[in-house]
C-alpha cells in the first residue's frame, strides 16, 4: 500500500511550461508517476515531455482523468490555481509553491475541507511513494522503496535524512514533506494518523522543528501508535524570538522551543536522535520499541 499517492494515481502539473514545471516533470515521469495533463493558460495544445498541457483544470480533469495536481504557480497566483484545481475536482493537491501569503493559505485550506480534497503544502517538497509515483522537487535517487515512513516540516532534513535512510539500505514506504508554514494542508498529527494505518509502513520517522505546537500534539497522538517512532528536532539553538528558515519556525512566548518538542516525545516514550545521522542508526539498529505496544 501507500499514503495519498499510488501507481494509480493521475497526476496533473499546474504550471507545467515554467522551467521548474518542465524539469521536474521529467524527474516524476522518470520516477514512474502517470503525469497525464499539464495546465498553463494560454498554453493549451501544446505538450512539455510529451504530457498533453490544457488551458484550465477543467479541461485536464475532463480528458485526461487527472484525480491529483502539483502545483508550480507562483505565490501570488497560487491562491487562483489552488481553487480551481479543487473546483475540477481533483482529490489530492500537492502545493510546492513557497511564499504565499497567510490569508491566501487560510482561504485554500477552508474550501479544500469543504469540497473533500486533500491538500499536502505549501511549501513543501515531496510527496512519494518509492516504487510507485512522486509529486514533488526531491531527486529520485535518494529514494529506496521499503517499510519506514517519513513526516518532515524542514525540507532540507527531508533530503538528508530520506538520504541517510537509503543508504544504510533502508527504504521507505511514503515521505510526507508536509511544509513548515503557520498553514498547511495535512498536519503532522494527520500524517502520523495516516501512517499508522497504513499496512506497508511498519516504522515511523517524524521531523520536526521549532515554532508551534504540532510536534507536542503529534507526540500525543503518537502514544497510540503500534508502531515503532523515532523523532529529529531542529533548531535547538535557535535563539528565541529569531525566526530560522520557515515561517512557521519561530518560537514566542515561551512556546515552541525545540526543548518542549523534545520532552514531548521523550514523556511518550518515543526516542529522539541528536543528529539526523542516527535516525538511521536507531532504524538499523531497532531501539525504536512500538509507542502503543
Amino acid at each position: 500500500m501507500s499514503v495519498l499517492l499510488d501507481a494509480k494515481t493521475k497526476l496533473l502539473v499546474q504550471g507545467i511550461t515554467g522551467h521548474q514545471g518542465q524539469f521536474h516533470t521529467r524527474a516524476m515521469l522518470d520516477y514512474g508517476t502517470k503525469v497525464v495533463a499539464g495546465v498553463t493558460p494560454g498554453k493549451g495544445g501544446t505538450s512539455v515531455e510529451g504530457v498533453p498541457v490544457f488551458d484550465s483544470c477543467f479541461e485536464a480533469v475532463d480528458h485526461e482523468g487527472a484525480n491529483a495536481s502539483i502545483l508550480f504557480v507562483p505565490a501570488p497566483f497560487a491562491k487562483d490555481a489552488a481553487i480551481e484545481a479543487i473546483e475540477a475536482g481533483v482529490e489530492l493537491l500537492v502545493m510546492i509553491t513557497e511564499r504565499i501569503p497567510f490569508h491566501d493559505c487560510l482561504d485554500v485550506m477552508t474550501y479544500a475541507r469543504a469540497k473533500g480534497c486533500r491538500v499536502v503544502g505549501p511549501n513543501c517538497p515531496v510527496l512519494s511513494s518509492p516504487g510507485k509515483a512522486k509529486a514533488g522537487i526531491m531527486p529520485n535517487h535518494i529514494f529506496r522503496e521499503g517499510d519506514v515512513g517519513v513526516i518532515s516540516r524542514s525540507g532540507t532534513l527531508t533530503y538528508e535524512i530520506v538520504n541517510a535512510i537509503t543508504q544504510a539500505g533502508i527504504g521507505q514506504s511514503t515521505c510526507l514533506g508536509i511544509g513548515g508554514d503557520p498553514v498547511i494542508g495535512t498536519s503532522m498529527p494527520e500524517a502520523l494518523e495516516l501512517l499508522a494505518k497504513d499496512r506497508q509502513t511498519k516504522r515511523i520517522v517524524v521531523v520536526g522543528e521549532i515554532g508551534g505546537t504540532t510536534e507536542e500534539e503529534t507526540a500525543k497522538r503518537a502514544r497510540r501508535v503500534r508502531k515503532p517512532v523515532i523523532a529529529y528536532i531542529a533548531g535547538r539553538t535557535a535563539p528565541p524570538g529569531k525566526r530560522m528558515g520557515h515561517a512557521g519556525a519561530i518560537i514566542s512566548g515561551g512556546k515552541g522551543t525545540a526543548e518542549s518538542k523534545m520532552k514531548a516525545f521523550e514523556a511518550a516514550h518515543i526516542p529522539v536522535a541528536a543528529y539526523p545521522s542516527e535516525i538511521a542508526t536507531l532504524l538499523r539498529t531497532g531501539d525504536a520499541s512500538p509507542v502503543g505496544a
